[in-house]
């Protein structure tokens, strides 16, 4: 276990120079390289001699053992949903029907703020400095999601739900307006504007939305081409699947953040590629929920945007870009004999650079350049996963895992260290939380159409003693 302190990284308002074993660039893993963390950006990355010689008034944190790398964007969450993430095991399509409005809609202030910290504190100790949040269904001000996202220490794109099909959203041009003027310019949260499914809104606000989104700067997520049923729906009701339909309305361009499209025709995919449509890529909450996996190694190829995305599964960015990888291997490239599915280097990029142009901020964070946010993460490559190095960007996706963090940064300031935040209690979290959760999902409507797995087997124990 390398001797690296935590006093050491929490200099309080100085910059901070550190000297890593390597830092992970776009281009690889490169070594030699030192970073100045100051104002919450990288103000220099340079040779380390070179830096030590121009800042000599500033003391190096030199960090043995350690590797520097870009925090994880996650590019689909929903916050608010922590509460329940243990119920999506096993269950078939469509579950947000089932499962979340009802588990959402039973969230009070209290409880949609823990539920979203919690999830936050989750994403850190998976490493990511980043996440895209869908919007909350809760009946809470949108501050809610906000000030936990904040009081965390994470970066949050945070959508606001402007549905109105059933008349949800009453006033969705103020609104809208509204939440995009209230984030501005805030350091951690952005603001970003959210469609659920696009049978959710009328053609009138989907249009609004895209409109206000791509003038202001945000993103619009939508859920689209997840789930066979919606597919269905939408070549019923207009002749066209939901993708297609969002191209006829002129929905689609580089503000749109399409989440999951796991199911894509070659006509779909020219139409993304076309339009600069952003495309988050969820591979787990594919094989949780038995949806078909995204193409993500022919949208890499056809230069398609896109990032990695948790929807709410698991917070681990290690395991995310593994899931990716090996999605890809099983869905694609057994069938065609694609041995590298894209290599360990393409989920990489797609989990950091990638992953935050999707959500809008490629021009703020995912890499380690000058200007940049200095959101990073120190992983400590000294272990029995990863010293024995002779590719590090495919052992970082085969091989890497969230104990192997020891620190991460958002903004220049230490989050998380060893696994526990720093600033507040993550433990006392944690019991709140499953305090509230037995409350909420006791007085949510949730249907479920499986049993738990410890039920299940005794069902099935059961039924093989009545056939003997």
């Amino acid at each position: 276990m390398n001797q690296l302190t935590r006093d050491a990284l929490t200099r309080s308002g100085r910059p901070l120079l550190l000297v890593p074993d390597a830092v992970l660039l776009p281009e690889g893993p490169a070594d030699g390289l030192a970073v100045v963390v100051a104002d919450g950006s990288f103000q220099r990355v340079a040779p380390a001699a070179e830096l030590t010689r121009s800042h000599a008034h500033l003391e190096p944190v030199r960090l043995p053992g350690h590797l520097l790398m870009p925090g994880f964007v996650d590019a689909h969450h929903h916050l608010t949903q922590s509460f329940g993430a243990a119920l999506a095991f096993g269950e078939p399509s469509e579950i947000f029907r089932r499962v979340w409005v009802p588990l959402e809609g039973a969230l009070d202030e209290e409880s949609a703020y823990i539920a979203a910290k919690l999830a936050a504190f989750e994403a850190l100790r998976g490493g990511f400095t980043t996440v895209a949040d869908a919007g909350t269904r809760a009946d809470v001000d949108i501050d809610v999601v906000a000030s936990a996202a904040r009081d965390a220490g994470i970066r949050c794109v945070l959508g606001l739900v402007c549905n109105d099909a059933e008349n949800e959203t009453p006033s969705v041009a103020t609104g809208a307006e509204k939440h995009l003027a209230r984030y501005a310019g805030d350091p951690l949260v952005h603001p970003s504007l959210a469609v659920s499914i696009p049978e959710a809104a009328t053609e009138e606000t989907l249009r609004l939305t895209a409109r206000l989104a791509a003038e202001s700067g945000a993103v619009l997520q939508i859920h689209v081409n997840e789930h066979l049923a919606g597919v269905e729906r939408s070549l019923v009701r207009h002749g066209l699947r939901p993708l297609e339909h969002l191209h006829r309305i002129g929905v689609l361009g580089p503000h749109l953040l399409a989440a999951h499209a796991t199911l894509l025709t070659p006509r779909e995919l020219t139409l993304l590629a076309e339009s600069g449509t952003a495309v988050s890529y969820n591979p787990v909450a594919s094989a949780w929920k038995g949806n078909a996996v995204a193409p993500a190694t022919a949208m890499a190829e056809r230069g398609i945007r896109f990032g990695l995305g948790t929807d709410g599964t698991r917070g681990d960015g290690f395991r995310l870009a593994d899931a990716a990888e090996f999605a890809q291997r099983l869905a694609y490239g057994l069938a065609t004999g694609d041995s590298s599915c894209g290599a360990g280097w393409t989920w990489l990029e797609h989990a950091t650079r990638g992953g935050a142009d999707a959500v809008g901020l490629g021009a703020r964070t995912g890499t380690i350049a000058e200007g940049l946010a200095a959101d990073f993460l120190l992983v400590d490559v000294t272990n029995p996963e990863l010293a024995l190095s002779w590719d590090l960007p495919w052992e970082l996706v085969r091989r890497g895992n969230r104990d192997q963090i020891t620190a991460v940064f958002v903004a220049g300031g230490l989050r998380l260290w060893r696994g526990d935040p720093v600033g507040w209690d993550g433990p006392a979290l944690v019991r709140r939380a499953a305090e509230l959760a037995r409350t909420a999902v006791g007085d949510a409507a949730i249907t479920r159409v499986h049993p738990t797995s410890t039920a299940a087997r005794a069902r099935s124990a059961h039924a093989g003693s009545t056939d003997r």
